[in-house]
């Protein structure tokens, strides 16, 4: 079963973000579920796309997520960061959120550069990219 409820240094991420209603969002690793889904409640019409290569952790992140799913305001996908790529017609994201992602955080350098291009190609020009090891979060330049 999902968490169902996230913890306070996760809600000092999502509280650090500058969300907003109708706004598209990117979580990328999103394991269980719990960041994606406290996202999701404060976007109103917006939607957030939370991605993790896990099999196990997009399992569960769903089935801890019919609320925020079936209203097409939250959805899961099994990707890593550095393949991640847009599927036919679909918008891209206004800004992505990453917390201990070894691709983005410094841990894998060659994972690194694929990954925030990747990630670049998904968000809006001007898009903007978090990651953790801020005061909560900082924003990662692309």
């Amino acid at each position: 079963m999902a968490a169902t409820v996230i913890s306070p240094r996760l809600l000092a991420i999502v509280d650090a973000l500058p969300l907003r209603p109708g706004i598209r969002v990117l979580e990328i690793g999103c394991g269980p579920g719990a960041m994606a889904r406290e996202i999701a409640a404060r976007i109103g019409n917006g939607h957030v796309l939370a991605i993790d290569r896990s099999a196990k952790a997009i399992a569960l992140a769903i089935a801890g997520s019919d609320a925020e799913i079936s209203p097409g305001t939250l959805e899961f996908r099994k990707s890593t960061a550095e393949t991640f790529t847009l599927r036919p017609g679909e918008q891209p994201y206004d800004l992505a959120v990453a917390v201990r992602v070894g691709a983005l955080d410094g841990r894998h350098p060659e994972a690194g550069i694929l990954a925030r291009a990747a990630i670049k190609a998904a968000l809006v020009p001007g898009g903007k990219l978090f990651i953790d090891g801020g005061d909560p979060v900082r924003e990662v330049v692309l």
